[in-house]
């Protein structure tokens, strides 16, 4: 039994990624959030790593399909 939870549950994935453009997008977004966020507070930097955990997964998804890597 995990006494955790992990940073990613593939069971939650999102549906799919969006176009390629519009992740580049909300990625940028994403990384602005989180740069001013305080390094010393646990709270703060669980939620950059969850939010930039979850955006770097759905930019890669987006980047292989937009090279026809996946399908």
């Amino acid at each position: 039994m995990v006494s955790y939870e992990p940073l990613h549950d593939p069971s939650r994935d999102p549906s799919g990624p969006f176009h390629l453009d519009v992740e580049i997008a909300v990625t940028r977004r994403i990384l602005d959030e989180t740069a001013g966020l305080n390094i010393h507070d646990s709270d703060d930097m669980r939620t950059a790593a969850f939010s930039l955990n979850a955006r770097l997964r759905t930019l890669l998804v987006a980047i292989q399909l937009e090279r026809g890597e996946r399908s």
